[in-house]
């Protein structure tokens, strides 16, 4: 129903409402019926208070408020409202009627109006707080709630929000012995963890939202696994508080556990509002713009208003994507190849970005071992030519993205990055920029990335497939990785590579039967997990730092700068003349000589024959 039908509606129930309470103040007043001489008193009392009362009512917002969400403010709303309408009735029919209203009659009129008016606006409220009063289309699923704490609460309220249609509280969960077998809002809390199965068993719980927003990924792994072995169909879990309170989202958003709430390590948080000034109005320029990491970084620098955010990228159709949802912002979009020296110059003289956050690069293992010449003309020659350019036109800040692959590599990818990172540290130290970069883990969700490839042969019917049982990696989520890199820029002196503490590396065959089993399936039972072998250029085991590096304290406990080590200038030139010079033409034992000449300790896990076999098959 619109707002003025609403509202008229419930004036014409008011209305009403006001006529039975002067009519029920009268007839307690006088038992035996009403006296000759009052019936005109009566008559001027109706019309009067009828107006009166619908006119405090509209003052005082009674028609403005959502009654299913009403307080102690709104009742004293209406009790202003009623005292205010029903002063100026009695005084009016003091005046004008023959006779007074008797005190008696009054004091029960304001009385019942406000029992009346009162009453049935918290009906509306007392029918979502007690669910015996909402009548069912169909029994609703059972909810057990995890966590009697304030994030449980406002699980609570948002089931009775929706009137309980999307399922009844049987109560809560909670590990504090204070709480348990106390009642929160009428629901009680049934027990600790351990009695999560006993719950289920007993009340027939079909669904279990987990709201602990300040719960370690441990604790929420743990409490995931409890849950996976009882006979409840779906598992939910609350966002966290932080991000309610930002704003970002809402508690409507309860959602499906994902793998990212299993990761071994609290998230990282970074005041984006502190670390971003150097980005308000600025030029900012992101290569790579349409890719995981690109694309969100694209998204957080929007919100501290860049004069001008430049998106580049050598795929059109995602540089069209995130186009297309930026497009209220001040942005434009370049489509080149970061290996084009000539437009890279153009690009840069063109715009003259004070900011550039260089997350282009191939980043695929297996197929830069095939295609290794790729890997040194895209990650190396590319960067220079960045790095040149930005050099020549004055970038005040320089970041790039790297990855702890680049740490001992075992890969022509991973060399190529660390090589990357030589040649930002080698123009640090001869330009006025400051060039920095950004090392972390594995991204949870990035294209190609392993998460995505679980989750397309789970839906598949599998298998899963893992190289090896031992294989163990750091994660991290898009946006952490992004909200670090922009954290680095604001902490840059120059010549600085950041890392992030990542915790404890998972093992990615724990990664795949967690995936499984938040799917409603069984590992080894309804999808199988096979192990196929280390893919070319694959370590066991990832590093963030070199032992030559060590690191030093930031500000941000989770961040550490490592410590640059001597680099060797002339051979970073030498190497990229070479590229530059050759190209496409490298084979690879000169790639491999190459990159030894700046990498000495460099070894392939891999021989090119075997690389070319596997990545064929």
């Amino acid at each position: 129903m619109s707002h003025p039908k609403r509202t008229l509606a419930l004036m014409l129930f008011d209305a009403l409402l006001v006529n039975l309470a002067l009519f029920g103040s009268f007839y307690l007043r006088f038992e035996e019926g009403l006296p000759q001489e009052y019936i005109q008193t009566y008559i001027d009392a109706a019309v009067i208070s009828t107006v009166a009362l619908l006119l405090a009512f509209q003052f005082f917002g009674l028609y403005r408020n959502i009654w299913r969400y009403a307080s102690i403010g709104e009742m004293l709303s209406i009790v202003y409202a009623v005292t205010i309408g029903s002063a100026f009735t009695v005084t009016v029919v003091y005046f004008i009627a023959p006779i007074r209203l008797p005190h008696s009659v009054s004091v029960l009129f304001w009385l019942l109006v406000i029992v009346s008016i009162g009453g049935f606006r918290f009906s509306q409220r007392l029918r979502q707080e007690n669910p015996i009063f909402t009548v069912w289309n169909k029994t609703p699923r059972k909810v057990l709630i995890i966590g009697a704490g304030d994030a449980g609460v406002l699980a609570l309220r948002e089931l009775k929000n929706r009137d309980f249609q999307d399922g009844m509280p049987v109560g809560f969960i909670d590990d504090s012995e204070r709480k348990i077998y106390l009642n929160v809002q009428g629901f009680p809390v049934l027990g600790s963890r351990k009695e999560i199965p006993e719950v289920v068993e007993k009340y027939g719980v079909e669904e279990i939202i987990i709201a602990i927003p300040s719960a370690s990924g441990d604790a929420i792994r743990e409490i995931v696994e409890i849950c996976k072995e009882t006979k409840a169909s779906n598992l939910k879990i609350l966002p966290g508080v932080y991000d309610i309170l930002s704003g970002k989202i809402t508690v409507s958003s309860i959602r499906e556990v994902q793998v990212e709430d299993l990761l071994g390590r609290d998230p990282v948080w970074v005041d984006l509002e502190e670390v971003a000034h150097y980005l308000k109005g600025q030029v900012v320029l992101v290569t790579g713009a349409g890719g995981s990491i690109g694309s969100e970084l694209c998204r957080q620098i929007v919100r501290f208003s860049p004069s001008q955010l430049i998106l580049t990228g050598h795929g059109e159709n995602s540089i069209f994507d995130i186009q297309q949802e930026l497009k209220q912002h001040p942005i434009f979009t370049e489509i080149f190849d970061i290996k084009d020296q000539q437009k890279v110059n153009i690009i840069f003289e063109r715009y003259k970005p004070s900011v550039v956050f260089h997350a282009a690069a191939h980043k695929h293992v297996p197929l830069m071992e095939a295609n290794p010449e790729e890997a040194l003309k895209n990650n190396i020659l590319g960067t220079n030519n960045l790095a040149q350019a930005a050099d020549r036109t004055g970038v005040k800040t320089f970041v790039l993205i790297s990855t702890d692959k680049a740490v001992n590599p075992t890969s022509i990818m991973g060399a190529s990055k660390r090589i990357a990172e030589m040649i930002i540290q080698d123009y640090n130290y001869k330009s006025e920029t400051k060039f920095v970069a950004v090392r972390f883990g594995n991204v949870l969700g990035s294209r190609g990335s392993v998460i995505p490839t679980f989750k397309s042969q789970i839906t598949a019917g599998g298998p899963v497939t893992v190289t090896d049982p031992r294989m163990t990696r750091y994660f991290m989520t898009i946006p952490e990785a992004s909200q670090l890199v922009i954290q680095a820029g604001s902490m840059a002196t120059g010549g600085e590579i950041f890392i992030l503490d990542m915790g404890k590396p998972v093992k990615i065959i724990d990664l795949a039967r967690d995936l499984i089993r938040l799917s409603g399936l069984e590992p080894d039972k309804d999808i199988k997990i096979v192990i196929t072998g280390t893919r070319p250029g694959e370590k066991l085991f990832e590093e963030l730092l070199t032992s030559e590096e060590g690191t030093s304290a930031t500000k941000h406990k989770r961040i550490f700068i490592a410590r640059p080590n001597n680099i060797p200038y002339e051979s970073i030139e030498q190497l990229v003349q070479t590229i530059s010079q050759r190209g496409s033409y490298l084979d690879r034992d000169e790639i491999v000589a190459g990159i030894r000449q700046l990498l000495p300790t460099f070894r392939l896990e891999k021989d090119s024959l075997q690389t070319e076999m596997i990545v064929n098959k």
